[in-house]
């Protein structure tokens, strides 16, 4: 429990200062007056004041906020809503941005971290008739060497793989039981068939071991970059099938990520490196969307500003259109919330 709530408080605190550290930077930048820089949302707890800037600390730990002069009224001295447009959106999507940059960090120092990793054969023992595996001639008994020309360790590697390839053509190399090779294309199923997976197989992991390995900074830095780089695809693909309704829908709130986090935390510090790094790009994605009381909702106004030829919403009208969606954001967390602690309960875990 200690293990669980250590490393979940200490992951929220490092991704909610990056990103509201993105929007201070780019704020003092641009001379915008930053009067509260916050971590958790308020009743306060602790504060200090330096220059023109109160830095807080507050009870409610589910995000961080960087509250700037004049956010929807120009009339402000020193606020954000009298710079130009280019300059509101930058300052607007900075959190965004540090929540992307930061992951280079963590990927680059979680390949570097010494870490074990299992490596083994993947042996198939099932092929579904008709699946994508079946139409390229696979067959039970064959042993998966490689995804797009990438080795294939273990079970997870194939499993990230095949999501980031879904409905695409891959080429795999498969090694027959008579020990001969083969390169064949399949392309895996968005929507495949109830107990098939994508693919149509069922793979076993055979003569096993555990493997201590850390990569060189000349090495984890582009690994870093790609890792970045799939995350998104991940992301992208985990909400179209959502919408699609080719995978369950499934929304971790606060409690549910810090189960996760505890079950990550198990396997070591450079796994847990990486969720942190993913955990940053959800952030920063989810945080760029267009809804209310998010960043993408206030850079919407920003546009939708542009486009009307430098006619504003009334400031009035902006700051309710955030409240609402601030207190349905809230809301939605309670509700999530409600469900994580349910199962919980029951028994249950978003890691399959």
């Amino acid at each position: 429990m200690l293990t669980t709530i250590g490393a979940f408080v200490g992951i929220l605190v490092v991704l909610i200062i990056a990103h509201e550290l993105g929007h201070f930077i780019a704020a003092k930048a641009s001379r915008v007056r930053v009067d509260e820089f916050g971590l958790g949302f308020p009743p306060r707890v602790l504060s200090v004041k330096r220059g023109e800037t109160v830095y807080s600390l507050n009870a409610i730990p589910l995000g961080g906020f960087t509250k700037m002069a004049g956010e929807e009224d120009p009339k402000v001295p020193g606020s954000l809503a009298n710079k130009r447009i280019g300059t509101r959106l930058l300052i607007l999507s900075a959190g965004s941005l540090m929540n992307v940059i930061l992951p280079l960090l963590l990927f680059s120092i979680a390949f570097m971290v010494p870490h074990n990793v299992v490596v083994g054969q993947l042996l198939i023992e099932e092929v579904a008739d008709s699946s994508p595996a079946a139409t390229a001639g696979i067959e039970p008994g064959d042993t998966l060497l490689s995804f797009n020309q990438r080795p294939m360790r273990n079970i997870g590697d194939l499993q990230r793989y095949i999501q980031l390839n879904l409905g695409k053509e891959a080429t795999i190399v498969v090694q027959h039981s008579d020990s001969t090779t083969e390169s064949v294309q399949v392309v895996p199923r968005w929507r495949p068939p109830e107990g098939q997976g994508a693919m149509g197989i069922t793979v076993r992991l055979i003569d096993a071991t555990i493997v201590r390995q850390s990569e060189p900074a000349w090495r984890a830095a582009p690994l870093a970059v790609s890792s970045c780089m799939e995350t998104f695809v991940l992301f992208k693909n985990g909400i179209i099938g959502m919408v699609t309704g080719a995978t369950p829908f499934e929304v971790a709130g606060p409690v549910g990520i810090a189960q996760i986090t505890g079950e990550v935390a198990k396997a070591g510090i450079s796994p847990l490196l990486e969720f942190a790094a993913f955990l940053s790009i959800n952030l920063a994605l989810i945080n760029i969307f267009p809804l209310p009381a998010l960043d993408g909702g206030r850079i919407v106004f920003v546009l939708l500003e542009g486009a009307r030829r430098g006619k504003r919403v009334a400031p009035k009208t902006e700051r309710l259109v955030h409240f609402i969606g601030f207190a349905a954001l809230i809301a939605a967390i309670i509700v999530i919330t409600y469900h994580d602690i349910i199962r919980i309960i029951s028994g249950g875990s978003l890691i399959p």
